[in-house]
């Protein structure tokens, strides 16, 4: 090591050059950590409340999303003693429930789906609201110009639903986070003029970390159109190498983000080794370790 160190030292007295500056320009984000979290889809989907506690508490994940439909049954038809039950036992952990991830959306131009949803949605914060989570996650899913509605229309569309079901959201103090979804409406040009269509106090962005973050101008062009909004991030696999995930640390560092970061990964037969490298890596790219 000191050979490495001598000769590097003085390639770079001869050469006028920084032999670091390649690594220093692609240096992990400094500053207040973020803090991890899980969604438990695919991952813990088969597992119930209890279990996701334990393992969540073994592997230092603070937080968690629990996804409808999976196997921990935090449903719309629990009854308000067994929402009570739910609640405490995140509150006598040192597991937070942060959200609830839901997958109603609202872009279908069937006026009797749309209002399913919308109607669904209320009914899904009354349960955040009771079980103890700050928020709830809805999503933006497709546009329908196969079937002659313009992509305007139902931006707007979506973006209007997502004030109504805001507004009612924000009586029981449930933040509303829609998630960046959908083939044709991740983009972000599009999400934005969602955003602006919604334009409401309690309704944010959850950033998803998409392939199609990187088009339309690219990851910080796209990033800065909702920037103001990100209240909420999913995480894919760390390592896939096609997706900047430093310079989204970087990214969200820029904005004082102090949220949560939830990891969104795949199942597998040995999570909590799993789980143990996610965490490992998360602190690594930050530089927090």
């Amino acid at each position: 090591m000191k050979r490495r160190w001598f000769f590097g030292s003085a390639l770079a007295g001869c050469c006028g050059i920084n032999v670091l500056s390649e690594f220093s320009e692609a240096a992990p984000v400094t500053g207040a950590p973020l803090r991890l979290g899980l969604v438990t889809y695919n991952l813990a989907k088969n597992w119930d409340v209890d279990t996701i506690i334990a393992n969540c508490s073994e592997t230092k994940f603070e937080a968690v999303e629990l996804r409808t439909t999976h196997a921990h049954g935090v449903e719309v038809n629990l009854t308000a003693a067994q929402r009570r039950e739910v609640k405490r036992k995140f509150e006598d952990s040192p597991v937070t429930l942060a959200s609830l991830g839901s997958a109603f959306e609202f872009d279908s131009p069937d006026p009797a789906v749309l209002k399913k949803n919308i109607e669904g949605t209320k009914e899904y914060s009354v349960l955040a609201r009771d079980v103890g989570a700050a928020g709830i996650k809805v999503r933006p899913n497709r546009l329908h110009t196969g079937d002659g509605v313009p992509e305007e229309k139902t931006l707007e569309q979506i973006g209007r639903s997502l004030h109504e079901v805001s507004a009612f959201a924000a009586d029981y103090g449930i933040e509303i986070r829609v998630e960046v979804h959908g083939q044709e409406t991740s983009r972000l040009p599009r999400m934005k003029k969602i955003m602006d269509y919604a334009a409401h106090p309690n309704c944010c962005v959850c950033w998803n970390c998409n392939p199609t973050d990187l088009l339309d101008g690219g990851l910080e062009a796209n990033f800065n159109l909702v920037k103001d909004k990100i209240h909420f991030v999913h995480m894919r696999d760390l390592f896939i190498e096609d997706y900047p995930f430093r310079d989204v640390f970087r990214l969200l560092n820029g904005i004082g983000y102090d949220g949560w970061c939830c990891a969104e990964i795949p199942e597998s037969d040995d999570p909590i080794r799993v789980m143990h490298y996610y965490r490992a890596l998360f602190l690594a790219l930050q530089n927090a370790v």
